[in-house]
Order: structure tokens, then C-alpha cells, then sequence
């Protein structure tokens, strides 16, 4: 079986099909969840399918709750979360196309979670965080304010994140 790579606590990708214009995942959310921050990927369209469970979606505002054998489609560009609130595990397929460095930003917040852990903790924190955003800036932008706003400051702290170590390599 392939190594579960951890995108939170609760949530986690299983790669199914790497190329280049297709990465395929099994994602796996925990009972529990809590949203995500607000995101978007600029560069790459999205594809879920429930295959168990429940999953919450938010996508440029509107709300989707997702059942066994449900499906979402989320273009470029648009804003969303997705989550389980429920009291069970669920599961989806999560295509990206094309697959851009997707699996590398997947692989990078994995082993960063993985050194937090090793150290203790449960997630890192805004400085390695910082680092990856700006470093994967192609594949991941937070949508928590502006633009303008956004990436100038994710800037500021992959810069200080880089210098204390942090990133895809550190």
C-alpha cells in the first residue's frame, strides 16, 4: 500500500496516478475536522468523489454537503474549503489536472507535519507554513484577504521562514 501523506491531523492522500495531467488521490479526512483556511489553486482544476461518508464543501460561497457517490467539480481560481464534521471517517477521489507540483506540495506539508511531530507538536507553524505557501505559490494561495494583501505578506514570512530552515528541503 502507499504511504498516507498528511495534509492536517485529520486529513490525508493517498497517490493513485502521477502524471502530468492528472495527479489522482484517495483523500482521507478523519471524524471531526474543522474547515480549512479559505484557499484557491490558480493554476489547476479539481474533481472529487465521495466513495464513503460525508464531506462539507464551501466553494465561492455556496455550501455542498457531499454523500457516497457524490461528486464536485472546482475550477481554477475559486475560492473553497472542504472538511468532515461528521462522526466517521470519509473518503474521496481527488483528481487534480493538470497535476502542475501538486504532489510536491502534498510531500512537502507532509514532511513538515511530520518534523512538528517529531519535535512534539501537531502542526507547523506560520513560518515554515511561510515558506511552503511561498514556495508553491503556483499550486496553493491562501484566500483569508486580498490578494494584494495575501501574497505580499506570504512573502515577508517565507522569507523569515526560509532563514530559520524552513521549506520543501528544510
Amino acid at each position: 500500500m502507499a504511504d498516507a501523506l498528511k495534509l492536517t491531523p485529520t486529513e490525508s492522500v493517498i497517490v493513485r496516478r502521477s502524471e502530468p495531467a492528472l495527479l489522482e488521490v484517495e483523500g482521507i479526512w478523519g471524524p471531526g475536522g474543522r474547515r480549512p483556511p479559505k484557499h484557491f489553486h490558480p493554476n489547476h482544476d479539481e474533481h472529487f468523489e465521495v466513495i464513503v461518508g460525508t464531506l462539507w464543501a464551501r466553494v465561492d460561497g455556496a455550501e455542498h454537503e457531499l454523500s457516497q457517490g457524490d461528486a464536485l467539480d472546482i475550477p481554477r481560481g475559486a475560492v473553497h474549503q472542504m472538511w468532515n464534521a461528521g462522526e466517521t471517517e470519509s473518503r474521496a477521489s481527488w483528481q487534480t489536472r493538470p497535476a502542475g507540483r501538486t504532489e510536491e506540495w502534498f510531500r512537502a506539508v507532509d514532511a513538515a507535519i511530520r518534523r512538528e511531530e517529531q519535535g512534539g507538536g501537531e502542526m507547523p507553524g506560520p513560518l515554515a507554513f511561510g515558506a511552503l505557501l511561498s514556495e508553491f505559490d503556483d499550486v496553493f494561495r491562501l484566500a483569508l484577504a486580498p490578494q494584494l494583501v495575501m501574497r505580499p505578506l506570504v512573502g515577508v514570512l517565507g522569507r523569515l521562514g526560509r532563514a530559520r530552515g524552513y521549506g520543501a528541503g528544510g
